[in-house]
């Protein structure tokens, strides 16, 4: 395992097998960050939790937008295409 502080280090998936609490604890006590690697190609990431952006818990706003795409979709009857209908909107 490569010892380097303040940088992602790679580790390949064997290696992490074998030294999985030692890279853990150095995540949890050093903030240590990881690229894991098979066949030297990177495959995943370890960081700290508190590094982990949070997740936008935007999926109610995303359904209340797509169920008011189908009320106002229902009545437009129209023989222009959006295409047509947006380029007159720019001019």
């Amino acid at each position: 395992m490569k010892k380097k502080h303040k940088q992602i280090e790679e580790i390949g998936i064997r290696e992490l097998k074998a030294h999985a609490s030692d890279v853990v604890r150095a995540v949890k006590e050093q903030r240590a960050r990881y690229v894991i690697t098979q066949r030297g190609k990177p495959v995943a990431v370890i960081i700290p939790m508190d590094a982990v952006p949070p997740e936008k818990k935007n999926d109610e706003a995303l359904r209340k937008m797509m169920e008011l795409r189908k009320r106002l979709g229902r009545n437009v009857r129209t023989k222009k295409s959006s295409v047509e209908i947006l380029s007159e909107m720019r001019r």
